[in-house]
């Protein structure tokens, strides 16, 4: 009989010490910019069994929380390779929720990630085990930032209007933008559930905006075939962006 994995939820220590950057070089660099993140507040039991073995629901003040962000992919290149116009910079909007390991490492589980460039697609599915599903993505970038996006298959529009106000912060050790925004790690598994990954990713501390948002779309979600969240979201934020260092996939 397998004995019962016991779960260590991260104390305030482990999230501060994802922050540090892994010793061994990164395999890709990324730019990561304009995010919307549109956060909804949801019972741990709703999602938990969503989740592969091996993981958790991380929760903040007993709240599991479900997240949707649109944003723009800039100068995606392997280490070694310098970006590809046509193909380092595309659009991506993904769902996605907050785990740890049994090792209490705080990480990023995604539901879903759509994109508009089915390379991408094709090798975050191969050499991340990441959802990723083909889109039209459409985006206007100016004072607002107008962002629609349709999964491939699929008749429903998801479409977002925001730009940034006020001046920018980074996010505190023990808030809730830092619970939902901090993350330096992302959690895959393989097709059937048999096997966890960890990747990691370092950047500097997003510099957070408030968010004025005219327009947003749940559909995402619904896409999915998850159950629909309630309401406008709990929690709201802009960032225009980071450059980030992406570590290959570790066995957990």
């Amino acid at each position: 009989m397998a004995s019962r994995v016991e779960f260590r939820p991260p104390a305030a220590g482990d999230r501060l010490a994802a922050r540090e950057r892994p010793a061994k070089g990164a395999v890709m660099h990324q730019g990561w910019k304009n995010l919307l993140f549109l956060h909804w507040e949801v019972s741990a039991e709703q999602l938990q069994p969503l989740l592969p073995p091996g993981l958790h629901v991380d929760t903040y003040e007993g709240k599991a929380w479900l997240g949707i962000v649109p944003f723009s992919m800039r100068r995606v290149r392997p280490a070694f390779l310098p970006s590809v116009p046509g193909l380092s910079n595309f659009l991506e909007l993904n769902v996605r929720t907050y785990v740890y390991d049994a090792s209490g490492t705080p990480g990023v589980w995604f539901f879903s990630l759509d994109a508009n460039n089915g390379i991408a697609c094709s090798l975050g599915r191969r050499l991340f085990n990441l959802n990723y599903r083909n889109a039209k993505i459409q985006a206007s970038e100016g004072d607002w930032i107008n962002f629609r996006a349709t999964r491939n298959g699929s008749s429903a529009d998801a479409t977002f209007r925001y730009r940034s106000t006020g001046s920018g912060r980074t996010a505190q050790p023990g808030s809730l933008d830092f619970f939902l925004t901090e993350r330096y790690a992302l959690y895959s598994s393989s097709k059937h559930g048999s096997q966890l990954w960890r990747g990691r990713v370092h950047h500097s501390p997003y510099q957070l905006h408030n968010a004025e948002i005219e327009s947003y779309s749940t559909t995402p979600i619904a896409w999915n075939r998850q159950s629909p969240v309630s309401g406008p979201p709990h929690h709201t934020c802009f960032s225009p962006g980071v450059e980030v260092e992406i570590f290959s996939l570790q066995r957990v």
